[in-house]
């Protein structure tokens, strides 16, 4: 009997375990606070709403049309998510399903997979009027990725009150994937593309959901990979001479990159004093010859690099690391990842890569091999919040960034004692 007791002692305990495993799991939504969470990671006070905005820019260069270094134009659309502080009416949950897609449109072996994954945030809400108009961010994906891609971000931003619009960049995308030029190209015209539209429906009597609530004199950009090589290029880092090589080699000795050179005076004009701030996840394009020394000294905003130490698509030392020690005009941090490879910013790997026989590459487009993504995303959430916060709200957050470099060396401020383990966090001012 004691036996017989004890196998179904066994059963009902493994029972147990299993039941709390799948109810953490199916509760569980990309961005949620950990026990270990830093302390600015939670979410704010605000309830979040959501909407998606479809654009035309019109008359653009169509790289990948081009024939004998002649391009013609084609008129580009660009869909982006807004993510803005809302007013729920009682009962009304903030609960959402995302629609996506894993795979690359232009590769045979990585067909595209539709999937499914929650999110904190109620569809089409009516915004909050009442607090005045609150900063702009604006998100720009990997090479490829989505506008979906950063959600534990982009929901925990608009919590704490900003308007954060992200971006599905054309061509660059899981759905519509094509040629590398594109992407070189339109990053950083994107970006002040979209800048400059969502400012214009955020005037007032401009009769969109957004009008009277957005702050475009107040914005910061936020990017990674590809992102972060078009949001420094927008913030003041001007391409080098050298881009014009590697962009020619690739679209057939096509010149339009030339418009965002350094030396350029169309860049020169396009310049844009409402951005504040930037934050750069894993930047590319420095081992390429990008960018130079004369290029990176016009980098002047405040800009926060997040990196892993191992990143082997854009490079540490002579990538990523290069661009912040190179950018001398700009007051500027550096949080680096101890043995990080190149994922530090996505959501967590969807539960539909996980699946025997899929490339892994559809699991390593989210997943780090030495870090929990949960661990990354609430890490994230917590330096970008005062990062941010200083520089858009005026926040008093300068002790969550006035730390040791080596976070093993002390625990450092904001995080749960014994939690702040393998981290590294330089600063540099700019040159006087």
């Amino acid at each position: 009997m004691k036996l017989r007791s004890s196998k179904w002692l066994f059963i009902a305990f493994s029972l147990f375990i299993y039941t709390q495993k799948t109810f953490s799991q199916d509760t569980f939504v990309y961005g949620d606070a950990l026990p270990d969470a830093p302390e600015l990671a939670p979410r704010g006070e605000f309830k979040v709403g959501v909407r998606t905005i479809e654009f035309v820019n019109k008359g653009q260069v169509d790289v990948l049309k081009s024939k004998g270094g002649i391009a013609p134009n084609y008129d580009r659309p660009i869909k982006v998510e807004v993510w803005y502080p809302a007013n729920l009416h009682e009962g009304t949950e903030e609960s959402i399903v995302y629609d996506e897609v894993m795979g690359t449109s232009n590769d045979p072996k990585r067909p595209l997979i539709p999937f499914t994954f929650a999110g904190r945030a109620s569809r089409d809400a009516a915004p909050i009027a009442s607090n005045g108009a609150f900063p702009l961010i604006i998100v720009s994906h990997g090479y490829v990725g989505s506008r979906f891609l950063m959600t534990y971000l982009t929901e925990n931003l608009a919590s704490k009150g900003y308007v954060v619009v992200a971006i599905d960049h054309t061509e660059s995308t899981f759905r519509d994937a094509a040629g590398f030029q594109s992407t070189l190209l339109n990053r950083s015209k994107d970006i002040l593309f979209v800048l400059n539209q969502v400012a214009d429906l955020g005037k007032v009597n401009s009769k969109n959901f957004l009008s009277g609530i957005v702050d475009a004199n107040n914005t910061a950009l936020v990017g990674y990979s590809m992102g972060g090589y078009g949001a420094l290029n927008v913030a003041g880092a001007g391409y080098s001479d050298a881009s014009i090589k590697v962009f020619g080699s690739l679209s057939g000795g096509s010149k339009a990159i030339e418009v965002r050179t350094a030396n350029n005076a169309e860049y020169k004009a396009s310049l844009d004093s409402r951005i504040k701030a930037v934050v750069a996840f894993a930047p590319w394009g420095m081992e390429r010859g990008i960018w130079d020394s004369e290029g990176l000294k016009g980098l002047k905003t405040p800009t926060f690099f997040i990196a892993g130490s191992q990143d082997d698509i854009s490079g540490y030392e002579k990538g990523i690391k290069a661009i912040y020690t190179g950018a001398i005009n700009a007051n500027r941090y550096m949080l680096t990842y101890m043995n990080a490879r190149h994922n530090v910013a996505p959501n967590p790997a969807p539960a539909e890569s996980l699946k025997v026989g899929l490339h892994i590459d559809e699991y390593y487009r989210y997943a780090e091999p030495s870090w929990d993504s949960r661990r990354t995303n609430n890490i994230n959430q917590h330096f970008i919040t005062a990062f941010l916060g200083i520089h858009l709200k005026a926040k008093e957050y300068g002790k969550y960034l006035s730390l040791k470099e080596n976070s093993n060396e002390k625990t450092w401020t904001g995080f749960k004692p014994r939690s702040s383990t393998g981290l590294e966090l330089l600063y540099s001012e700019a040159q006087k």
